[in-house]
Order: C-alpha cells, then structure tokens, then sequence
C-alpha cells in the first residue's frame, strides 16, 4: 500500500480550488481534474476557495480536524497558502499547476497541463522540499515556495495580477515587466550573508531575486542552477539594462525564458538580507508581502509534496 493510500484510509483528501488563480484558469478546469481523482479511486473533497487566504484558513482547520492529504489547484501563490498553513504539521500536500506562473510545479517536474499534472500527481511520491522563510522590516514572517524579491518584478507582480491577468502564461509576466520597466528607476541592493565569510553584494540593479526554483514569472530563468531539495537559497542580481539590450531581450525571454549570463550576477546561501537605498516592497511568489530590508532564510526540507519521482 502506498504512502498516499494509507494516508486516505484514515481520511479523504481535500482539493483546494482557487477560482481566481490564472484568471480563473483553476476554476474551468476543476470538473476534469476531479474526474482523474475519480478515475484513479482517490477519495477526494473539492473545495472552491475565494483567495489564497480563504485556502490558508480553510487548510488550517481541515489540518485541525484530522485530514493528512490536502492539496492546492492554482498558482505559487495559492501553495503559499497552502504550505503556511501545513508547516510543522504531519501532512503531506500536493499542487495542480492552474495560475499564471506555476514556477515550482515546473521545478518539481509537473506537466504544464492541469489534468496531465493532476494524474502524475496521484500517482507520484512524497518528497521533501526547501522552503523560504521571509521577514520583512514591519514584522511579517512568510514562507514562500518559488521566491520573491525587490525592484521591477514587484510593480510587474503588480500588473500581472490586475491589468494583464488573463494574458497567458510567460507572455503575461514579460508584458508586466515592460509596461513597469516604463516608469522604472534602476535601485541599488546591498545584499549581506549573516553568519558567512561571504562578501557583501552591492549593485544598481532591475531586480534582486531571492529563489528556490530555476525560474519565476512562468518560466524566466532568473538562478538556472537552484533546486528545490538541495538546502540552499540562489540570489541573483539583474543589472540595469538599456532600452536596447531590453528590447533585444524580449524575443529571447519569450521563446525560452533565459538571460545572458553577463546580466546575472548570482550566489548561493542559507540566508541573506536585502537592503536597498530608498523605501521598496519585497513580494514573494507574487504576492506583496512587505516593506524592505527583508531577510530570507532557506528551510530545508519544510515540507512532504507528492510529486512525479526524481531520476
């Protein structure tokens, strides 16, 4: 019997579906991926939830009452929820890839397709994952899945949860990232390594990104070697770019997600503070999470997440 089977026999799994997630992406493909759970005899509750915050909390009193499987339909954003609500808690959780970015659910080897996601899924193994842990300068503390950051990606989150939010896929964060590079003033980020021998970071920099997966923003490849399971969080600088090398960059961003590594400038840490020279938000999975400077630490193996088996 497998891990998830014994699981299930002491309760049924509860899907948490965010309707808004991808535009209401989750929303419309609900009815099919409930039908893979029926196909392949999980006993599953759905549970239509109205924002990441509404998941959290309802996730939390499930946890409370006794349920050990629960699972998010949405974007990174909606498995922040999900994972904030399960830390430190004997449960094992699972994703549905159905918002705008899907970062992790890609680093975790998920098909881009809900129900192709939703059948790996079930059929897949627990696996422990990192997680990020933020502290931002009002107090806030917030785990994060995929990453976050300061600069230009914070007004792009912005746009693409309001203006471009039925875009698809990687176009929406590319078209975000234009329409605010428009209006934005290059910030310099200090970056300093508490408790480590390593040199301070300094630069004037688009964006400063703090992550756990090889790309954020559905696909662009901001730290092409982090992993999710390796016990370290990957920092990278984007230097400030003109308009001609930002417009050189569109088709290239579009077709694969990459950049020229002389406009990264990475490393790899337990922990790092982000300090900038005027006041900045710093989000985390594209949710705005609080004003800098803000602390990230990686959590090893913070949580168990049912995924396609490695190698």
């Amino acid at each position: 019997m497998s891990q998830l089977q014994n699981i299930l026999w002491e309760s049924p799994g509860l899907v948490f579906v965010n309707r808004l997630a991808g535009g209401g992406r989750a929303k419309r493909h609900f009815v099919r991926v409930r039908q893979v759970f029926a196909t392949e005899k999980i006993p599953a509750e759905f549970v239509l939830t109205e924002s990441a915050e509404d998941l959290e909390s309802r996730a939390r009193a499930a946890i409370a009452g006794g349920h050990r499987f629960l699972l998010a339909m949405g974007g990174d954003g909606t498995l922040q929820g999900l994972v904030n609500a399960s830390y430190g808690s004997d449960v094992l959780i699972g994703m549905v890839p159905a918002g705008g970015g899907n970062d992790f659910a890609a680093a975790l080897g998920l098909p881009k397709d809900p129900v192709d996601a939703a059948r790996a899924t079930v059929k897949g193994r627990a696996r422990s994952v990192d997680l990020l842990r933020a502290r931002t300068a009002d107090g806030r503390e917030r785990l994060c899945v995929g990453g976050g950051g300061v600069g230009l990606d914070v007004e792009a989150s912005r746009y693409a949860a309001g203006t471009y939010r039925h875009v698809p896929g990687r176009l929406r964060y590319v078209a975000s990232a234009l329409r605010a590079w428009r209006e934005f003033t290059p910030l310099n980020v200090r970056a300093e390594f508490p408790g480590s021998d390593q040199p301070a970071l300094e630069a004037s920099v688009l964006l400063a990104g703090v992550l756990n997966t090889p790309t954020y923003g559905a696909g662009l490849r901001v730290a092409p070697g982090a992993q999710v399971d390796d016990g370290w969080l990957n920092l990278s600088f984007v230097k400030n770019l003109s308009a001609l090398e930002v417009l050189a960059l569109v088709p290239r961003l579009l077709r694969n997600g990459s950049l020229p590594d002389s406009y990264l400038k990475q490393a790899k840490a337990r922990n790092v503070i982000l300090r900038t020279d005027r006041a900045c938000f710093f989000h985390g999975d594209g949710e705005i999470l609080g004003p800098a400077p803000v602390e990230i630490e990686i959590v090893p193996g913070a949580v168990k997440v049912l995924a396609p088996a490695v190698g």
